[in-house]
């Protein structure tokens, strides 16, 4: 007897509606009296979007599978109203470091999970607030990072930074990478951050080429409150735009004198996997590690 009475279910934009993972699914879900509820915005022409209850985020559901890579489950996180439902992800992507089973284990893997037989990997979301004087523009969590960044025009900008109050330094650098250590196998690790086990309550300051060879990635206790603000710029640069970019996919213009502001605040998000800490095998499995490079 399954533990999840009514699952979620939801998939990457560019799913192909002719895709059999779909019907995998569902043909371990039905026969076991599940009730799926899908997400029929993005599955709209599948036969299932008119069979089954459309997915809304503040309807309460058991649990929420997502079928797509990493980036699908950024979007889910960031839809997700309800951050105790766990998440199991099937990938459809390329690396996918947060996915669990592989399209082609779905009939096999995921019936084992529906039985209790998985464990809780619970990863602590970063808290973003953007302020620009009085008013504030965001607020919400991120899984992966919070990035701030110029666009087009190749010039360096100074960005103050302060850690519970106290002055760090001003980064005169393309941007910064401010990450989890779920997000340190990310963007950070791309522009030379550390990787941080995923246990680790801990935010992660990665620069972009920064013009000072000694300032390099920081990582400090995820409670601390980190405070970025955006130095005004010559008139002469005044064209450079700089954005701040939130999970690689939520984008916010930023002008002077803008401050965004992090901490972990304890809210975490929750997946549902076979074995509890599997981190160093997905290094080694994602990342190659000690496989031999070929010619």
């Amino acid at each position: 007897m399954t533990m999840y009475r009514c699952v979620g279910l939801t998939v990457k934009s560019d799913f192909d509606k002719k895709d059999a993972v779909i019907q995998d699914v569902l043909g371990v879900l039905c026969p076991l009296g599940i009730e799926v509820r899908v997400d029929a915005e993005r599955m709209e022409g599948l036969s299932c979007a008119k069979e089954y209850a459309a997915l809304r985020t503040n309807e309460r559901i058991d649990l929420l599978l997502v079928i797509g890579g990493d980036g699908t489950i950024l979007r889910a996180v960031r839809e997700l109203t309800d951050f105790t439902v766990p998440i199991v992800s099937i990938n459809r992507g390329s690396v996918g470091f947060l996915t669990e089973i592989h399209s082609d284990d779905v009939k096999q893997a995921l019936p084992a999970l529906l039985n209790g037989e998985g464990a809780l990997d619970e990863r602590a979301l970063l808290h973003v607030t953007v302020h620009r004087g009085k008013e504030v523009l965001f607020n919400g969590h991120v899984l992966n990072d919070a990035v701030i960044s110029q666009g087009a025009i190749a010039r360096l900008v100074d960005l103050s930074t302060t850690v519970e109050g106290e002055h760090l330094t001003t980064f005169h650098a393309d941007g910064i990478i401010i990450s989890t250590p779920t997000g340190s196998t990310a963007y950070s690790l791309a522009a030379g951050g550390p990787i941080v086990h995923p246990q680790l309550t801990a935010t992660i300051l990665t620069p972009l080429n920064p013009h000072s060879f000694s300032q390099k990635p920081l990582v400090i206790p995820g409670k601390q409150k980190v405070v970025v603000e955006v130095l005004p710029r010559p008139n002469r640069f005044m064209d450079i735009q700089l954005s701040l970019t939130l999970d690689g996919q939520t984008y916010l213009a930023l002008e002077n004198e803008d401050r965004v502001m992090t901490w972990m605040n304890g809210t975490t998000v929750k997946f549902l996997r076979h074995k509890k800490d599997m981190f160093f095998a997905t290094l080694r499995s994602k990342l190659k590690w000690g496989e031999r490079l070929e010619d």
